[in-house]
């Protein structure tokens, strides 16, 4: 039986964006200690500890965690933290016995052949992982003898943004065993005073409501969370933990003027959140993405999100939607003012809103583009009012200009500055490099909607952050003469309760004094004001310095400044790109920041199996699932109800669990003629088997005859619809007769439920119903080979819409999946270490390895690492696999 001893804190500020962090201190699969509930596996976590200190919004967070072996014989403790994307960690240590082992951060490519050890040891992608919708997952282990203690600290810092009026730390507690000191402590100072304080937590019963201590007085707050071991008790004498659930810390700011200025050590850092404006009114255009893969629960969530927000839309704004599937479809030829009558007649075309076709992305966005240029020009809209796109996307263009190069290039271009765009992803078919930068370049930003259940409350609750824009064209002023190295200071909008800050370097460092010139455009008319500070004002707010850790004013203005310049890296080419990456190195190396340019390396004692480890901060484009190609390879995604899976080469499969960022992999070996059961769902219709084919002749190299899959029998029977598919042709069946292509062709081909779209001697995508997409990659080789045949590589999309009964080879695997990796080992190959795998209650022997996904790239394909299950996947899949074993392609 598998048990985890966790401990999840998540500080989130402000209430999207966030600071939040998990602590899972060992994991093992021993039975708990009866004798001593504080005792796992011989392991006690005797003291846990979160501190965080918040200076002017700047957060830095130190976490503790010491452990003691209490068994016998060496064991492995694991350190496992979530904190959040937008931080960067920038310290981490670990001492065992006295002794002291620091993580190094270093330059990426200098990084590179501890890295390459690493995963050499399977250590795949670092130990910083993207492993939530806001969180990464920094991961380290280490075996420490019998009596021996071991303490972990990690280092990190953030800049908490305001939203919806207030910072938020959303702290997620969740130790699974009881830990004898556990605290959790928050201070916050804030030279400004601080205007309200809240505790709260979800798990927090009567008696540990009094366990919250919260003090606030002028600028200090003070928040502790101390329960005793009987406190964390879900009953008397009980080992099981009562802490689980959410700890939320909310406060805000005095605000008596618009802004606040502060100038400590040579540098500055300007607040901008002025109250009690009238709204701007705004100008919409909604751009839906209606192709195929948006049926079912997307489109529905799509619509129960659409009728909220017209809720909440004002009658001085002015609306309207389109929507993109293979044709661009209006509501109204124009903008709409949202009149009572008009969102009634809203609310009705939102709810016939359906699925169809493709995607005609580029169509979509240059209709809502030219609408707006149309409703500005007419007067159609007031002058002083905010215009905003808001796309939403599940895919990729593949109707009329699908290059997205080609359309970001014709966006920018007809937008001209003048509208701000946002780009939603709806799950992980999306490109999300492509939406992120055609959306910074627009003065807006990506956002990726996670396919769960509260997916349109995801929807609702991006636009409530900029459903209200009070100033638009906001510009910050500084002298230039007295300034260098200021971050972003021009702004598109300004949204209501949210907070514009910038910061800056002084020329002088004994400069004592800053004048700023504000500038915006506002509902009635221009903002303009000046507002001064000098550095004795500073100085006199900063007398309480048990609050405030080193410079953190410089600290922040090189956090702001690393993460504009990544940004800015985005959507950068050429010799600008290769500028703003070295600029923001720099930084990241001199003020020790983990960001996607730089690594850790955490050196672990010599006795230890892996010596040394990385660990790289990855961005949200590499948190996003990745679609696997060619090999029978088996991608499934077990963190969200959107999975891939795929089946090529010969046969490789390769099961991917996005939220440990690793994945499985086993083979299948019949022979050839052999027929095997894929994906079966009894709901849907939908089955899909495989028919194998071999070599031309055994390889006498190694005394075996290869397989693969030389035929897909791909059916929908409530559709009454069979597609065949061999490297030569592909044929469909339903009740009106045969069609038949070839992989010459290049067509879409549309047939009532049926879209077939075929990429010329490369692949081919197919969708039936609502159910779910398939991709089939062809793999040619040299016809006269005196080997190989051509084959096929089947990859499985959107398998989220198939249900809960489906099975198979593959379709088992569309159902979530955990799995524990302990006792890693030297194989019989130095570079693919051996280890145990539990598996549902089961310990499997399993080799780290790698295999080949091919569906972006058919002709080398991508190394996708993996634990490799021996004999056929025995333990891993259902029964054995000759069960799988059909009559017949139907």
């Amino acid at each position: 039986m598998e048990s985890h001893l966790l401990l999840c804190v998540l500080l989130l500020i402000p209430a999207f964006a966030s600071s939040d962090f998990l602590v899972t201190h060992v994991r093992n699969v021993k039975k708990r200690n009866s004798d001593n509930d504080l005792v796992v596996n011989g392991i006690e976590i005797y003291r846990m500890k979160i501190d965080s200190k918040v200076t002017s919004r700047f957060a830095h967070n130190v976490i503790t965690s010491r452990a003691a072996n209490r068994g016998n014989a060496h064991k492995e403790v694991f350190f496992d933290v979530e904190l959040p994307k937008t931080a960067f960690i920038t310290n981490f240590s670990m001492t065992i016995d006295g002794i002291t082992y620091p993580g190094n951060i270093k330059e990426k490519e200098a990084a590179k052949q501890q890295y390459e050890k690493a995963v050499s040891k399977g250590q795949t992608a670092g130990l910083v992982k993207a492993s939530g919708r806001k969180t990464e997952k920094f991961t380290v282990s280490v075996n420490i003898a019998a009596g021996s203690k071991v303490t972990f600290e990690l280092t990190y810092e953030e800049l908490l943004k305001r939203q919806f009026g207030k910072y938020e730390m959303f702290i997620k507690v969740k130790p699974k065993q009881l830990v004898k000191d556990f605290e959790i402590e928050v201070n916050i100072f804030e030279p400004q005073g601080i205007s309200e304080l809240e505790a709260e937590g979800t798990f927090i019963t009567n008696d540990l409501q009094n366990v919250i201590k919260k003090t606030f007085s002028h600028g200090k707050g003070h928040i502790s969370f101390k329960p005793s071991l009987d406190q964390q008790r879900t009953c008397e004498n009980c080992s099981q933990s009562l802490l689980d659930g959410d700890f939320i810390v909310k406060y805000d700011v005095k605000r008596t003027t618009p802004d606040n200025l502060q100038i400590v050590n040579g540098y500055f850092v300007h607040f901008f959140a002025p109250t009690n404006l009238p709204k701007l009114p705004k100008n919409v255009v909604f751009i839906i993405d209606i192709s195929g893969s948006m049926s079912g629960r997307e489109i529905q969530q799509t619509r129960e999100a659409l009728l909220k927000i017209l809720d909440d839309i004002r009658e001085d704004d002015h609306f309207n939607f389109i929507l993109f599937g293979s044709d661009v479809h209006t509501w109204k030829e124009t903008l709409i003012k949202a009149t009572p009558e008009n969102l009634d007649e809203a609310r009705k075309f939102v709810r016939g809103i359906d699925t169809e076709g493709l995607t005609n992305l580029y169509g979509g966005m240059m209709k809502g583009i030219d609408m707006l240029k149309a409703a500005h020009e007419g007067n159609l809209v007031p002058k002083r009012s905010a215009s905003i796109i808001i796309m939403l996307t599940d895919g990729q263009p593949n109707v009329g200009i699908s290059n997205t190069q080609d359309i970001q290039t014709h966006v920018k271009k007809a937008i001209e500055g003048k509208y701000t765009l946002y780009n939603l992803g709806f799950g992980y078919g999306v490109d999300y490099n492509f939406l992120e930068k055609m959306a910074l370049e627009n003065k807006g930003l990506a956002r990726r909607i996670y396919p769960d259940s509260d997916s349109a409350l995801q929807l609702q609750g991006f636009y409530d952050e900029v459903s209200n824009p009070m100033l638009m064209d906001m510009e910050l002023n500084y002298p230039e003469n007295e300034i260098a190295d200021v971050t972003k200071n021009s702004f598109k909008h300004f949204y209501d309760g949210s907070e514009i800050v910038v910061a800056g370097r002084l020329r002088d460092i004994n400069q004592n004094s800053l004048t700023v010139d504000v500038k915006g455009e506002g509902a009635n008319d221009a903002l303009s004001f000046t507002s001064h500070q000098d550095k004795e004002q500073t100085a006199k707010a900063f007398q309480e310095q048990e609050y405030i850790f080193g410079d953190f004013i410089e600290r922040l203005w090189a956090y702001l400044t690393i993460e504009q310049l990544l940004e800015k890296r985005i959507s950068a080419t050429g010799e600008e790109k290769e500028n703003l990456t070295a600029e923001a190195l720099d930084l990241s190396l001199k003020y020790k920041f983990v960001t996607p340019l730089t690594s850790m390396v955490v050196t672990k004692p010599e006795d230890d199996e892996n010596q040394a480890a990385i660990a790289d901060k990855p961005t949200e484009a590499q948190a996003a699932p990745v679609v696997a190609q060619a090999s029978p390879v088996h991608y499934v995604y077990a963190s969200s109800p959107t999975w891939y899976t795929s089946v090529d080469g010969d046969p490789h499969f390769i099961i991917s669990v996005p939220q440990k960022q690793d994945a499985i992999c086993f083979n299948i070996n019949e022979n050839p003629g052999a027929v095997l059961r894929l994906i079966n769902d009894p709901v849907t219709g939908i089955t899909v088997n495989g028919e194998l084919i071999g070599d031309k002749k055994v390889n006498n190299d190694a005394k075996i005859q290869n397989t693969y899959f030389g035929k897909l029998g791909i059916a929908n029977k409530h559709l009454n619809l069979k597609v065949t598919v061999t490297p030569e042709k592909i044929t469909i069946q339903n009740e009106t007769g045969k069609t038949t292509f070839t992989w010459l062709d290049s067509v879409t081909f549309q047939q009532e439920s049926l879209t077939l779209i075929i990429n010329k001697k490369k692949s081919l995508v197919l969708s039936m119903g609502s159910g779910a997409s398939f991709v089939i990659v062809l793999h040619q080789v040299w016809k006269k080979h005196p080997l190989h045949k051509d084959f096929l590589g089947l990859y499985t999309l959107e398998s989220h819409k198939l249900s809960e009964q489906t099975h198979g080879l593959l379709g088992q695997f569309f159902h979530p999946i955990d799995f524990a990796i302990l006792e890693m080992h030297p194989g019989s190959d130095p570079k693919k270490p051996d280890a145990t795998m539990i598996f549902k209650n089961k310990e499997l022997i399993v080799t780290r390895g790698w295999q080949k996904d091919y569906r972006r790239d058919p002709e080398h394909g991508l190394d996708i690492p993996c634990w490799f299950v021996h004999n056929n996947g025995a333990g891993l899949i259902d029964g054995v696999h000759t069960d799988y074993v059909v009559s017949s392609l139907f």
